[in-house]
């Protein structure tokens, strides 16, 4: 590989990186920083009105869509973060321990419940259960961890078991290391690339869930300030007022676009330049 190539593609990477940083940037400000700018939340006029001294117009109950918007992207971001965080506290110690075990029963007892819950589609599931106990927003946040155990400890498992069975792993035993030095600090460290790429694209899919649970009044009342619940809720009056639809929307394709690009460009490897023998 020649230098001019390698000094390419850390260019594209650096040029991908920006890109997705500049795009998720937008809605991660509004989401996390906006609540602090809008105060309070002003009178009721006409609804699916454009201008009148509202920037983005009213929606289907007379508020102004550009409060609502910076109002309502925290719910998405912390409830989708809350919800891949917790996913990932239970399915790495789960796929770790798996991919160690020499018991084969101890690694039936572990994964086979997993793969019963990951045969039930995962919105079918978060229906049933909100159906019964009506959740907020962290329960919201654990229905979506639950749904996605099962896959991310899968995931856990494959790349833990490629490094478990590395003759590494076999020597650090005979040296009579922990459990835990074998486990987090070789096995987990080695698996880190993959794992890291499953998490941008699970992120991905938790916002996904999230955005569609709350779209359909999961987790959040029907009149909240909540992109997914704003697109819902403003749809009948788009041919009318379509800036109450397309800001929550393009905001939410933005959050899920630049965290894949960003992920992208931190997990792609820079070509290593060989020396040219003489």
């Amino acid at each position: 590989m020649t230098t001019k190539a390698t000094a390419r593609s850390a260019r594209r990477r650096r040029s991908r990186f920006a890109l997705g940083l500049g795009i998720v940037a937008v809605p991660l400000v509004l989401a996390l920083l906006g609540p602090l700018f809008t105060g309070d939340p002003g009178p009721r006029s006409a609804s699916f009105t454009l201008g009148g001294g509202h920037w983005l117009g009213t929606d289907f109950v007379g508020r102004d869509v550009w409060r609502q918007v910076l109002h309502g992207g925290r719910t998405v971001v912390l409830t989708a973060l809350a919800a891949t965080a917790l996913a990932y506290l239970v399915a790495l110690p789960v796929g770790l321990v798996s991919a160690l075990t020499h018991l084969r029963r101890l690694e039936d007892v572990l994964m086979r419940p997993l793969d019963v819950l990951l045969a039930v589609p995962s919105l079918l599931l978060i229906l049933l259960v909100a159906s019964v106990f009506a959740p907020g927003a962290a329960g919201l946040a654990l229905l979506v961890a639950l749904v996605n155990v099962p896959d991310a400890a899968r995931i856990v498992r494959a790349a833990a078991g490629e490094v478990a069975a590395r003759p590494a792993v076999e020597a650090l035993r005979m040296q009579g290391e922990t459990w835990w030095r074998i486990a987090v600090g070789y096995v987990g460290r080695s698996s880190l690339r993959t794992l890291a790429a499953d998490a941008g694209i699970r992120l991905t899919g938790v916002l996904y869930l999230v955005s569609t649970a709350a779209f359909l009044g999961v987790g959040v009342a029907p009149d909240a300030a909540d992109w997914a619940v704003m697109v819902d809720r403003n749809r009948t009056g788009l041919l009318v007022q379509p800036w109450a639809v397309v800001v929550p929307a393009l905001l939410i394709v933005a959050l899920t676009t630049g965290t894949n690009l960003l992920f992208d460009a931190a997990l792609e490897k820079t070509p290593r330049t060989k020396g040219r023998r003489p």
